[in-house]
């Protein structure tokens, strides 16, 4: 591994798991101190890893400093100027100021309790009513992040992961916006852009914040957690005065069948390549259904917000077969590969969490009709037999771990051949080896059941068909997500690394 990447670790009330950030300067009693945070740097440093911090800029805390002054302050202030403020509609004020929705759910506006108690003016919040969204218009929003950027830099960390990167700038006139809300929807080429996302002033931003980290020394990198596609419009993002990288998520949403796989991977590559910069792959992370069940779904069945009691289960061994399969093919790709903690397991989602057990606001927020996000941020199991798998002293983990994850359990699977955890291990070292992150890609075949391209020495085989695939004469094995059928073919839903 490279880097480690930690998600919002600051003070907060926990309204969004830390991404509802009270004091972007300061680690929260829950997680430690700053002297932990500085520790934690130095022994990163010491192991040959990075430290990639999150940092959330498109809104705060309601407990915000900031938030608490604006409450009190009357319209048109300075405090409320750092936020987006407007009068209500109707001749009471008493209608939001525009039909937006937030992306949990329900309305994108909340209004305010003047000091005297009178209804006063609402406020926007794209995501929950405690994550007030911050206005970038305003000069006072940009220098306060430029200070925060130092902070963390001056502190040894070696880049950020932006949260909401494509958000912060807002149409000027709020326009109403008729689509359903999505974080990733209307960036098509043929549709109009969705007026709370994808602006063009964010770019402006990012050059801003990309000099900043251009004058410390190393390699600080800005990552874009930015839902935009097609990829011509996310490549924009990483454009060389901008950010470094910026997560793919229309790979990650991507069919698993060959014309879809095809498909993506040059899109993604032939955009990167136009700004000289390097695609990323990613399949799961801690807003999506983890891959290993995702993947255990009916082919075109959709991306379920979550999966419950009474939902459509997941076909759990077809699911670890095909993610197995995804994670070999995704790691031969050249570029930069994020892991998600406990892909590396096999995690599957917990899809039978009791729904009283639920902290996703969207569980809320949505009338109790998307699950959301919690099944895949439950506690990863390092000891099978273990409280709480290990996670902590007792089996009360911040969210219940269901008790089929023994098997998948770290002590499980450490050096036992074949275990998935060992399949990463062994893929990450030949990846390194081969120096398959800064190889190319050169498609050697692609039709409606098998996937084969070489990227340096190494060739790549994915076989979504039917059929058993055989191995080319004289080829070596070097790595594969499931063993070879007995005529030593290629299964289904199987990648193998080969060498001539």
């Amino acid at each position: 591994m490279d880097a480690v990447w930690l998600s919002p670790f600051y003070p907060s009330p926990q309204a969004d798991a830390g991404y509802d950030v009270a004091d972007y300067r300061d680690v929260d009693p829950l997680f430690g101190t700053l002297a932990d945070a500085d520790k934690l740097i130095t022994e990163a440093r010491s192991r040959g890893l990075r430290v990639i911090v999150d940092l959330v800029p498109n809104h705060t805390s309601s407990a915000h400093r900031w938030f608490q002054a604006a409450l009190t302050a009357a319209p048109g202030s300075p405090e409320r100027s750092r936020y987006i403020f407007r009068d209500g509609l109707g001749p009471a004020g008493d209608q939001p100021p525009n039909d937006w929705q937030s992306v949990f759910g329900g309305p994108a506006w909340t209004r305010t309790v003047d000091p005297d108690g009178r209804p006063g003016q609402w406020y926007l919040h794209l995501f929950d009513t405690g994550q007030p969204d911050l206005n970038w218009d305003n000069p006072e929003v940009h220098q306060e992040f430029l200070d925060v950027l130092r902070f963390w830099l001056d502190r040894g960390v070696d880049g950020f992961r932006v949260d909401v990167a494509h958000g912060l700038v807002k149409q000027a006139d709020l326009a109403d916006w008729q689509e359903p809300q999505e974080i990733l929807s209307g960036n098509e080429v043929d549709k109009p852009r969705p007026p709370m996302w994808d602006q063009e002033g964010v770019h402006e931003i990012y050059r801003q914040w990309r000099r900043v980290l251009d004058s410390y020394p190393g390699e600080r990198v800005l990552v874009a957690e930015a839902w935009v596609e097609p990829a011509e419009r996310l490549a924009r993002y990483v454009r060389p005065d901008e950010m470094h990288q910026a997560f793919n998520f229309e790979y990650l949403l991507a069919s698993w069948t060959a014309p879809a796989q095809y498909a993506v991977i040059t899109r993604s590559l032939e955009a990167t390549d136009s700004v000289g910069a390097p695609t990323t792959w990613v399949l799961s992370n801690h807003d999506v259904v983890r891959h290993a069940s995702r993947l255990g779904l009916a082919i075109g069945a959709g991306r379920p917000n979550g999966i419950g009691i009474g939902d459509p289960q997941p076909d759990a061994a077809l699911g670890l077969r095909r993610a197995r399969a995804a994670t070999l093919l995704m790691l031969a790709l050249p570029g930069s590969a994020y892991l998600y903690q406990g892909e590396e397991l096999g995690l599957p989602e917990h899809t039978t969490m009791p729904d009283e057990a639920r902290q996703d606001p969207t569980w809320a927020r949505s009338g109790h009709t998307q699950r959301g996000r919690d099944g895949c941020r439950v506690p990863i199991p390092w000891e099978a037999d273990a409280p709480s798998y290990g996670f902590g002293p007792t089996d009360a983990s911040w969210l219940p771990q269901p008790p089929s994850w023994a098997e998948y359990a770290l002590d499980r699977q450490r050096d036992v051949p074949g275990s998935t955890y060992e399949l990463y291990r062994s893929a990450l070292r030949l990846r390194r080896a081969h120096g398959l992150g800064r190889g190319t890609l050169e498609w050697l075949s692609s039709n409606d059941e098998v996937l084969t391209f070489r990227n340096g020495e190494l060739t790549v085989l994915t076989n979504f068909g039917d059929t058993p695939v055989p191995v080319p004469a004289g080829a070596e094995v070097l790595a594969s997500s499931a063993p070879l059928d007995e005529q030593s073919a290629i299964p289904t839903d199987v990648t193998v690394w080969l060498r001539d």
